[in-house]
């Protein structure tokens, strides 16, 4: 194995961790992996690539979680169903966008998510584990919600989609983190379908960092759990990576130019 091939597959285990722990987090750390670290040249390939590999990605994790009883299943689905057609219209609006607006824009989302699960109650009590007809109303807008303003970002959107989840049906942080992935892959293969199409995805590439993710996402899954048992730890974490990654996209957009 090459270094560049070793940096690929350390680059896949630490999105994958991430994906696991908090349901987010793919998409914006691995395009500036695979640009930055692994070193592919084409922006266009390194988005094509990390759509495919966190598609890939959130699913395997969606077995770990889903082998824990994380996963509420009805709730997912419809979510997702409901975020897809979103994310279509999100997209063609955000392919016509400024993208010096869009990531300004996007850290600003983010925030406003972080703040949303801080603000929880944490030592509210998850909702019944029984599904409710009745919150499929809620959970269907705010899964078209996410879902177009993923397709807006061009990101898979766990950020957005575990606290619509979390407001949506009150089901606690873990099982929101559980859940959330389902959407985050299925955002993620339309993404990457479409780039494939075009010839936009290192096959090689995207394989070795898939790798790399399926072992971050068992270590993540089940750091997951450990820190479900303890009130408020996953709001906590997830607020703090929200808070630092917008932090550095703002930097990144609006900061001196050198």
């Amino acid at each position: 194995m090459t270094f560049p091939d070793l940096l690929a597959v350390l680059s896949g285990a630490a999105v994958g961790f991430v994906l696991a722990l908090i349901g987010g987090g793919g998409s914006i750390l691995a395009t500036p992996a695979l640009l930055y670290v692994v070193g592919l040249a084409n922006p266009h390939v390194a988005i094509g690539t990390s759509a495919l590999a966190v598609s890939v990605n959130a699913f395997a994790n969606l077995i770990n979680h889903a082998r824990r009883g994380h996963v509420r299943w009805r709730y997912s689905l419809i979510f997702a169903a409901a975020g897809v057609i979103g994310a279509a219209a999100g997209a063609a609006v955000g392919k016509v966008t400024d993208a010096s607006v869009l990531l300004p824009l996007f850290a600003l989302v983010m925030i406003a998510a972080g703040v949303s699960m801080l603000r929880r109650r944490q030592d509210t009590p998850p909702e019944e584990e029984r599904f409710v007809r009745a919150r499929v109303p809620r959970l269907l807008l705010y899964g078209q919600g996410a879902g177009v303003l993923s397709g807006f970002f061009g990101i898979g959107g766990g950020f957005l989609i575990v606290p619509s989840l979390v407001g949506a049906t009150g089901v606690s942080m873990i099982q929101a983190i559980g859940s959330s992935l389902l959407s985050v892959g299925a955002f993620g293969a339309t993404t990457a379908v479409s780039y494939a199409l075009d010839g936009l995805v290192d096959w090689r590439v995207a394989l070795l960092f898939i790798g790399g993710g399926i072992i971050g996402g068992a270590i993540g899954a089940g750091l997951a759990t450990h820190l479900s048992r303890q009130r408020g730890a996953l709001q906590r974490v997830f607020a703090a990576v929200v808070f630092a990654v917008a932090a550095y996209m703002l930097w990144r957009t609006l900061g001196p130019s050198t």
